[in-house]
């Protein structure tokens, strides 16, 4: 722990531009996040006084590879990048987490009463209690703490705000409870229990894990109860190149069916085999049974289980591309993983409304602009709206930035690289 007087100082006189710089992977960024973490410890002074504090982090993540694939217990490769949310916090004696984040209210928990409540869910409250119930459940120690947390993850971009937000809460927890030993699995174990069970939302663990573990995560769910995780390393300024993450401002409205059609018409193809996913179900299989599988699930359903079983195998094939450093050959994959998921998994626009197509046209603007080697794309998340992925050439970055903010808007497209960290302590 520090004093924040002495922190505020330490950031002022650049004594932290080389941990900035290790952390956040651009020598740009280290004025703008100098300046954040230093209204960061100011609103905390102004909210509970000048007092020794602890200064953590934990990054959003971006999909590389494995669209739609978690949910059949397939494979994902996720990154960590360098938009997080972090915390200045302190340790208190009196059982109550106190907790501000951005311009929000105040949230008081008593740490002694952090039971289920129906009322709270989809509440930032159902996410702070579920990450220290997550934590007792498991056998670690809690209590009380004062925080105030920030966020440049975007919101509703697919970037995994929530996920960093849980592995934060989490990364203090281990750090002022229990001498740092939750280890990055077991957090982000944590947080997708906090996002379940006490937010309410069913959803997988690859941003939870690629939020809390750090560069790229490789995770296998064929167990998804306990996910075979393996951490790649991978710096992209190693090769030159930017990721790119651009908001096609899409509207996310009655696109709950086209979400839920997804899994559902994968199981669906499953359930010929006898199986409940497609974990396990064979590209030879479906071929040879063509036929009868279109009839009863139709031509969709087989194109996406195809899609899956693709897919599965790509992302074993990133990885070990970036292992051997073939560069060419991850960046090529990442390309074929767009296209299959055009193509195939049928993702990038509903067909309830045709007209709008703002991830296609993303794309295409992007293949456009990226010709000639410059960078590769593909649609980012869950699909259907929102935002595209693309790794471009730094050379290439300041066109592809203006033209893709020329289509969808000022700021809608964010210049990003991946970080090496997880959720971790920073300062104090």
């Amino acid at each position: 722990m520090k004093k924040t007087s002495v922190l505020k100082e330490e950031l002022k006189n650049g004594i932290f531009n080389d941990l900035l710089l290790d952390i956040y992977a651009d020598e740009g960024k280290i004025a703008s996040q100098t300046a954040r973490y230093l209204k960061a410890i100011e609103i905390f002074e102004s909210l509970y006084g000048e007092s020794d504090v602890t200064v953590f982090s934990a990054p959003g993540r971006s999909e590389v590879g494995g669209n739609h694939t978690d949910h059949q217990h397939g494979e994902i490769l996720a990154a960590s990048i360098n938009l997080d949310a972090i915390a200045i916090a302190k340790k208190t004696e009196d059982g109550l987490v106190r907790v501000v984040s951005g311009h929000y209210d105040e949230i008081v928990i008593d740490s002694g009463d952090i039971s289920l409540q129906e009322e709270e869910k989809g509440s930032t409250v159902a996410l702070i209690k579920g990450v220290l119930a997550g934590a007792r459940n498991r056998g670690y120690c809690i209590g009380g703490f004062q925080a105030y947390v920030t966020s440049d993850v975007l919101v509703g971009a697919g970037l995994s705000s929530s996920a960093a937000f849980e592995t934060v809460i989490g990364t203090i927890v281990s750090h002022l409870y229990n001498e740092g030993s939750i280890d990055a699995v077991t957090n982000a174990m944590i947080g997708q229990y906090a996002e379940n069970v006490y937010f309410g939302k069913p959803c997988g663990l690859m941003d939870q894990m690629a939020c809390s573990v750090g560069s790229l995560v490789h995770v296998d769910f064929a167990n998804p109860e306990n996910p075979a995780v393996e951490k790649v390393d991978f710096d992209l300024n190693e090769y030159g190149y930017s990721l790119c993450i651009t908001d096609t401002k899409g509207s996310h409205a009655d696109l709950t069916s086209d979400y839920a059609a997804v899994p559902e018409e994968m199981k669906r193809v499953a359930k010929y085999f006898g199986k409940e996913v497609l974990f396990g179900v064979s590209l030879s299989e479906i071929v040879e049974n063509i036929s009868e599988i279109r009839q009863q699930c139709g031509d969709r359903a087989v194109l996406r289980a195809i899609h899956f079983i693709n897919e599965n195998v790509r992302v074993r094939q990133e990885v070990e591309a970036i292992k051997s450093k073939r560069i060419d050959d991850f960046f090529r994959l990442v390309q074929a993983s767009g296209d299959s998921s055009f193509k195939y998994l049928q993702n990038v626009f509903t067909t309830n409304d045709v007209q709008h197509q703002n991830v296609s046209l993303a794309l295409a603007m992007s293949e456009t602009v990226l010709k000639d080697g410059a960078g590769v794309c593909r649609v980012h998340g869950g699909g259907f709206a929102g935002t595209i992925q693309a790794f471009v050439k730094n050379e290439f970055v300041s066109e592809y930035l203006m033209q893709m903010n020329k289509i969808f808007g000022p700021g809608a497209c964010s210049v990003l690289k991946i970080r090496k960290y997880g959720g971790i302590k920073v300062m104090g």
